[in-house]
């Protein structure tokens, strides 16, 4: 049995499929996931799992070199954007539109939903290079 990182099974094996500039979401509880984007709905209840807790088992198995949001974030849940910005401070950061961010969805490997509340609690990660060259300073964990 696996003793660490992540334990969901098919979360898991989706995350070890990921290459190089490959992309996956971490979202809400209500983000409009596209019917043809593989989901691993994890939502339990409001709040279980947090999208901060979920990102950060995400992190533990997966290197991350750019991070895509909904420019809604940065006015409507700056507290999570701030955050979001600490976690991440050397990604590249792209800003769009909540609109094309949901379009964006219709072309990601696959989509976890969380049982997150916040409003636009949802980011688009791309996944770096394991080459140890290339990853250096992007291999981000979150402590609690």
């Amino acid at each position: 049995m696996k003793k660490r990182g992540v334990l969901n099974e098919r979360m898991a094996g989706a995350i070890a499929g990921l290459g190089h500039m490959d992309r996956m979401i971490v979202c809400d509880a209500g983000f409009p996931v596209p019917r043809e984007t593989e989901k691993i709905d994890i939502a339990l209840t409001r709040g279980i799992p947090a999208f901060k807790d979920t990102l950060g088992a995400v992190l533990s198995e997966m290197v991350v070199e750019k991070v895509v949001l909904a420019l809604e974030t940065r006015e409507v849940s700056p507290a999570l954007y701030q955050w979001l910005r600490e976690v991440f401070p050397k990604q590249e950061f792209e800003l769009v539109p909540h609109a094309q961010f949901k379009l964006l969805a219709r072309d990601v490997k696959f989509v976890v939903r969380t049982g997150e509340f916040t409003p636009y609690a949802n980011v688009i990660l791309v996944a770096a290079s394991q080459a140890e060259g290339f990853k250096q300073g992007l291999d981000v964990e979150i402590t609690a």
